[in-house]
């Protein structure tokens, strides 16, 4: 034997194993890497089961939309039938109050557009055919300096396309019978499910909340009635806007001159219920039925009648009316509201920013512990959608 001790197993190993680690070979993952990794197979497995979600969403579209619209009518009601319950009217009549007259409204509007329809379709016809004419001569004579054979050989490619698209508008006829019948049957389904929860709307949240793990059922109670609430207030505010937008414009247009004032006023009061997007859409048609039928100085006034209207519905009358509120911004609303169109067109964009506003509100709510604190009120600067109007303070 030597002199000197031979070395530890121990220490041996622990050698190895430095060395095994700071091999060139195997360098170590970076710190900022490894978190981002964590960071972006997380964000694959929301992105996944959201995509899961839609998918379903848009096979179930039949029952999805239905829904949807029952639970936006619902909060849009809300008001009327929780007074009529306050004032102790039975329940039962309350409900028949509350769709009945939903229902004559909606009939109401309806029905004034066809009249006004009806009762000038002569004359619009005629100025339908002068501004057609006008139309031609100013390509004529105006900076494009068209002439008279370039417009026709345009308008027969265009009567060509449509001839060449005649297959397909025939083939579309039986899809065109299909819609009419899912609409049909989506207005029942709509119908029933209102029915449903203003009834028992209570009684149908508990039993949702009862699909949930014992544990986890305080923290779905609140968040539910906390995007609720939410809604509500979404639908409170939407309903003002629109009926504001609707009386303003409808009134102006008439006013001006300009035909079919009422269903320029019923598209804007529709219109309203796409926020920013639907109120620029319908104000915009309404200028250009004013240019096209009543020239370029009524069609001015029209904008500005347009401009006037929104300004002192959103700066005036609101915060009179229902007080402060955070206000959205345009460009979040524009981008939400453009997503759900392409995703689920008309119904994606009337749902997007009620969706969203109930979803950030939720997710706040959950990841605050908000259940916790015996209902403790939501930071508004945690919220992206505030749509619940601030106290100006209580009244003794």
């Amino acid at each position: 034997m030597s002199g000197t001790d031979p070395e530890p197993r121990g220490s041996f190993l622990d050698a190895l194993k430095r060395r095994t680690v700071s091999s060139d070979l195997q360098p170590p993952v970076p710190p900022a890497l490894r978190q981002a990794t964590a960071y972006a197979w997380r964000l694959l497995v929301i992105a996944a089961a959201l995509g899961v979600v839609i998918f379903l969403v848009i096979q179930l579209k039949l029952l999805v939309v239905p829904l949807l619209v029952a639970i936006l009518v619902t909060a849009l009601v809300w008001p009327a039938f929780s007074f009529l319950l306050r004032h102790r009217w039975p329940k039962w009549l309350a409900i028949v109050v509350t769709v009945l007259g939903t229902i004559a409204l909606i009939s109401g509007l309806v029905w004034l557009a066809v009249w006004q329809i009806t009762r000038e379709f002569g004359s619009v016809r005629e100025r339908t055919v002068d501004a057609v004419s006008q139309f031609r001569q100013y390509l004529i004579d105006g900076p494009l300096h068209l002439s008279a054979q370039q417009i026709d050989d345009g308008l027969r490619q265009a009567g060509t396309f449509l001839q060449q698209q005649a297959e397909v508008l025939w083939t579309g006829a039986l899809a065109i019978g299909t819609t009419l019948g899912h609409v049909g049957t989506g207005v029942l389904l709509t119908l029933f499910i209102l029915l449903c929860l203003l009834a028992d709307g209570g009684g149908i949240w508990r039993w949702t909340t009862r699909l949930f793990p014992r544990v986890a059922r305080p923290a779905v109670d609140g968040a539910g009635r906390a995007g609720w609430r939410t809604v509500k207030s979404y639908a409170r505010t939407q309903l003002l806007v629109a009926t504001i937008d609707a009386i303003g414009i409808g009134l102006g247009a008439f006013l001006l001159g300009v035909p079919l004032s009422i269903p320029i006023g019923v598209l804007v009061f529709l219109g309203a219920f796409i926020p920013f997007v639907g109120a620029v859409a319908t104000g915009a048609l309404a200028v250009f039925i004013a240019l096209v039928y009543n020239g370029p100085l009524v069609a001015l006034f029209m904008l500005i009648v347009v401009l006037g209207v929104q300004q002192i519905e959103s700066h005036v009358l609101q915060p009179i009316l229902m007080g402060s509120a955070v206000k959205v911004h345009p460009l979040a609303v524009v981008l939400v509201v453009a997503g759900g169109a392409m995703i689920g067109g008309i119904a994606g964009a009337l749902f997007a920013v009620p969706l969203a506003a109930f979803v950030n509100v939720v997710a706040v709510y959950l990841s605050s512990k908000a259940w916790q604190h015996d209902g403790q009120a939501l930071a508004s600067r945690d919220l992206i959608w505030q749509t619940v109007p601030r106290e100006r303070g209580r009244r003794s």
